[in-house]
């Protein structure tokens, strides 16, 4: 496949009975990938692929890869690619992590990870990563009604630790610390010792003590344990015969115990652990041993799913009536005090135009959606301050942390507001990949031809638009009685084709 058939921001389109749904997780110790079959509302399982890349060891403390981890996980993607060949982009999302995040430059990963696999990768927070563990835990194991529950994962490289009601999750945190990077921070020439280890124990449990107060006062009646590591280490417990697969505040210090008495990590002879988890092993149990510390933790059953179930889920809410996406949305207009009757009309203007363009443009649905939130948020920076509110608009969109988006669709949304007014830094599209740059240009024009019409904020109607494109260059007609009439929207439209040529872009407007 080549990159001008990556999806741009796939799992959008409504689902039908039988498609095929694809989820990867791109791990800083694994990389999954779990095939589904959508049956009549429910996922069927078909596949399961795994591979343990340990894409965290690739770390080199310059922000890079090394050429080793970097090719084995080239190879792995190639591979889960090949899988799901005939899968169609829409109904494909993978995922990268905690490592992804930390490269300097994630582009000279994802460009050719995203040609190995044939798909594109969005890259998630670390608090979007724990909103999809709990997604993949709750539908897993349905919850009861009215009660809580925590659900710690435990990966490579971080750590997430969630607070949840039903399918929601209410509290989210996202630590550094994984299996793979505490084992290598703490334990780097492979000797254990329980005076190391104590060290180590106390400054991971100042990570959990951030939060453990919130979480404490809020409570929970159950915990559940997601990911490969607390599964490792409730079959350990179950091995050694102290629970039936849980882990329990009794049976943690006795799989410590036994673990250091190996003195070096080559050497840990642990009941139930595989020789693959060996080697990582020790951060995991430091980890899961510091939560119980902090959060007084007494018992922790072992969850079935994880993230990759949570993708799934999530992209039937994407592909039916419940994209959290659109929660956020809404959500951020309240926070932020958008003037909701403004963003109507700009919205209504901005999708007409891209109606009429979208196909010449090879737009596409999600696209449209892109633009749809973007012209609902063109105004959210007016609550800082009016002056640059756009920029101000672009800060908060590219930094917080928001439901459902990944980072890529939050700069994309953040491009569009960024470049919505004014002249068009060259900068402005920087943070996107280049699979996205043509659309996201696009969007931006379109979005500044709506934003003018409706910059008096006026109530009345607009006349029937009739946008034009040949190329790159738009040709908008507009009523000539009705341009007459305003003045100053006449000037703007005279100023507009110099400001939106940093865009790539052309415009002509002709009132007839």
């Amino acid at each position: 496949m080549n990159r001008a058939e990556i999806a741009t921001f796939p799992g959008a389109l409504p689902l039908q009975d039988g498609d095929l749904l694809a989820a990867i997780d791109l791990g800083s110790n694994s990389f999954h990938m779990v095939v589904a079959r959508y049956t009549l509302g429910q996922l069927r399982v078909v596949d399961r692929l795994r591979e343990m890349v340990r894409l965290a060891e690739g770390l080199d403390g310059k922000g890079g890869l090394t050429m080793e981890v970097r090719q084995r996980a080239l190879e792995c993607l190639a591979r889960f690619g090949q899988r799901i060949r005939d899968v169609p982009p829409s109904r494909v999302r993978a995922i990268a992590t905690n490592t992804v995040r930390q490269l300097t430059s994630a582009q000279t990963f994802l460009v050719p990870a995203e040609t190995a696999l044939g798909h594109a990768i969005e890259v998630v927070s670390g608090r979007e990563e724990a909103r999809l563990i709990y997604l993949g835990v709750a539908n897993a194991q349905p919850p009861k009604p009215e009660q809580l529950r925590l659900v710690i994962d435990i990966g490579g490289g971080s750590t997430e630790c969630i607070i949840g009601s039903g399918f929601d999750a209410i509290e989210r945190e996202s630590l550094q610390v994984g299996c793979v990077t505490t084992t290598r921070r703490f334990f780097a020439n492979g000797k254990l010792s329980k005076k190391k280890w104590k060290e180590a124990l106390i400054e991971v449990a100042t990570e959990f003590q951030q939060f453990a107060g919130i979480y404490r006062a809020l409570g929970w009646h159950e915990v559940l344990g997601s990911s490969g590591t607390n599964k490792a280490i409730g079959e350990i417990c179950a091995a050694m015969k102290l629970t039936k697969g849980a882990v329990t505040a009794e049976a943690l210090p006795v799989v410590r115990d036994r673990l250091l008495q190996a003195e070096y990590i080559d050497a840990i002879d642990l009941p139930g652990l595989s020789a693959e988890r060996k080697p990582i092993i020790a951060g995991g149990v430091l980890i899961l041993e510091a939560a119980f510390i902090a959060l007084g933790l007494q018992r922790m059953a072992v969850s079935k799913a994880a993230m990759r179930e949570g993708l799934l889920y999530d992209m039937i809410g994407r592909g039916g009536d419940n994209d959290p996406r659109e929660l956020s949305i809404h959500a951020l207009m309240q926070r932020y005090g958008i003037d909701p009757q403004q963003a109507a009309r700009v919205e209504a203007t901005a999708l007409q135009l891209f109606d009429q363009v979208a196909d010449t443009w090879k737009l596409e649905a999600d696209d449209r959606r892109m633009l749809s939130w973007a012209a609902n948020l063109h105004e959210l920076g007016l609550a800082i301050a009016h002056s640059q509110y756009h920029i101000h608009g672009a800060y908060i969109l590219e930094n917080s942390d928001i439901a459902g988006f990944s980072r890529q669709e939050q700069q994309f949304l953040a491009a569009l507001v960024r470049t919505h007014r004014r002249s068009i830094p060259k900068s402005a599209f920087d943070a996107l990949p280049d699979r996205l740059l043509a659309s996201a240009r696009r969007s931006a024009a379109l979005l500044r031809i709506a934003v003018l019409l409706h910059r008096s904020h006026g109530g009345e109607p607009i006349p029937k638009l009739n946008l034009e494109v040949d190329g790159n260059l738009l040709t908008l007609n507009l009523s000539t009685r009705w341009l007459d009439a305003r003045p100053l929207l006449a000037a703007d439209l005279a100023s507009e084709p110099g400001d939106i040529a940093g865009l790539g872009i052309g415009i002509n407007f002709l009132a007839n």
